[in-house]
């Protein structure tokens, strides 16, 4: 008898917990002229699939997370793109903000999208170098709040190499490089809002995901000066500000996202082919062409709230937040593209019910459901401290020594401070005073939401 003629077609395997592996299916036939006939019809069929890419720019951080970004890349990345017939360009950074500055330098218009190899920090690296370099192209002023900013058109690909990964968990639903090398390979895409984040004129940052003050803040400011400690230094900062529990007073201002269909207690999560983001985007375009064409002004239209108080934390999230130690989020609700984000406020409580909080994060209960925590989804808000901004550059030498002030005197009340920091997508910024802007589907990822998993 004759061997049989075979080819292989590679392709994705749905596996538990939103997770995909790479499988194989071999076809055999008797007829040799066939067989080369479907190998021919696949790849041309193949080849119309615009969508996925051909030539993709590689940024690894061989420092974040364990440094093991190369190595990830390397043994579960580079076999899959080399499959798939994906061309590559990789840059290994060799210090901060190497990313950002040769994605602002070089020209980009050969590539189908960039891949970042790293954690959260390095994806802000190559969100802010990409919004920025479109900005600048389209001449767009960064620095004006009120700006409109032009959406990038290159797709951003997420490996997940880092600490925390809170990115790649809410928009996949698992920290698992196969999955987001496959999600790259068939060319899935994603649009996610972007805060941008602005002190008196001038551009800070951008954000995707927390926008902290206070105990956040307080975290991500004192886990910076405990870098030797290596992974633990957030452990041990949290525990730190935990006991410290400051409360901050300061003024809110907030304009709620009257455009989106859902709330941030409505217990719908973002979820792949979203209708929530769908609807919210088209209400959103119709409402700014009223305002374009003079039938109305929305702002004027839309009332601004304002919450005024002493808050031990004040969190804004633009998506859920979720990862491994969380698997629900800051605001199991919040969704990815709808234009709006979740403005979470924790008013001054006894560290006991911050307590009972905070253990909520780690749960099915609500943590929304205290009469201490407000919640309200806003496309725009604005902070101001009660105390001067003189003082924020004199909050790291207040004396905070050893766990710092614990309160023991009162405990069921929060220690006054003057300023806290706010922790920006894992980044420190100083400036207590801010005006944040949210910018519906401003960026697009591989990615296409968590699935629903099949109940069974």
């Amino acid at each position: 008898m004759e061997a049989p003629f075979a080819f292989t077609v590679h392709c994705v395997k749905r596996a538990r917990r939103h997770r995909w592996k790479c499988a194989q299916v071999t076809f055999c036939g008797a007829d040799e002229q066939l067989c080369h006939l479907w190998m021919q019809t696949l790849r041309e069929q193949l080849d119309k699939l615009t969508c996925r890419p051909k030539h993709l720019l590689v940024f690894i951080n061989p420092f974040g997370g364990k440094g093991r970004g190369q190595r990830i890349y390397e043994r579960k990345v580079a076999p899959l793109f080399a499959l798939a017939a994906i061309s590559t360009e990789v840059v290994v950074t060799e210090r901060a903000n190497h990313a950002k500055e040769t994605l602002y330098e070089m020209n980009v218009d050969s590539y189908d999208g960039v891949v970042c190899v790293g954690g959260d920090g390095m994806f802000s690296e190559v969100l802010h170098g990409l919004i920025g370099r479109t900005q600048r192209m389209a001449g767009v002023d960064q620095n004006e709040p009120r700006a409109a900013l032009v959406p990038s058109q290159l797709r951003i690909g997420i490996i997940p190499a880092g600490s925390t990964d809170c990115v790649c968990y809410s928009t996949v639903g698992a920290n698992d490089a196969e999955t987001s090398a496959l999600h790259i390979v068939v060319g899935d895409s994603l649009p996610m809002d972007v805060s941008s984040v602005h002190h008196k004129g001038a551009l800070l940052r951008y954000s995707v995901s927390l926008l902290g003050y206070g105990f956040y803040g307080d975290i991500i400011k004192d886990s910076e000066k405990q870098r030797w400690m290596g992974l633990i230094r957030y452990d041990f900062s949290g525990l730190k500000t935990f006991l410290s529990h400051h409360c901050y007073e300061g003024t809110v201002s907030f304009l709620p996202a009257q455009h989106t269909v859902g709330s941030p207690r409505d217990g719908k999560p973002c979820r792949a082919g979203c209708f929530v983001c769908r609807q919210s985007k088209q209400q959103l375009e119709e409402e700014q062409k009223r305002s374009l064409y003079g039938l109305e002004s929305s702002e004027e239209v839309e009332e601004w709230k304002v919450v005024c108080g002493k808050f031990l934390a004040i969190n804004a999230t633009n998506m859920s937040c979720a990862c491994p130690r969380s698997p629900r989020g800051l605001s199991p609700a919040a969704h990815l593209g709808d234009g709006s984000s979740d403005l979470i406020l924790i008013r001054k409580c006894s560290r006991f019910n911050f307590l009972r909080f905070l253990v909520r994060h780690t749960n099915h209960c609500d943590q929304f459901d205290f009469t201490f925590v407000e919640v309200y989804r806003i496309r725009k808000f604005q902070f101001v401290s009660k105390h001067g901004e003189d003082e924020d550059r004199d909050l790291g030498e207040q004396g905070k020594k050893g766990l710092g002030q614990i309160c023991s005197q009162h405990p069921s009340c929060c220690c006054a401070a003057s300023n806290s920091s706010w922790n920006c997508d894992g980044e420190v910024l100083n400036s207590s005073a801010i005006e944040v802007s949210v910018h519906c589907q401003l960026v697009r990822l591989f990615a296409r939401g968590i699935e629903e998993e099949p109940r069974g």
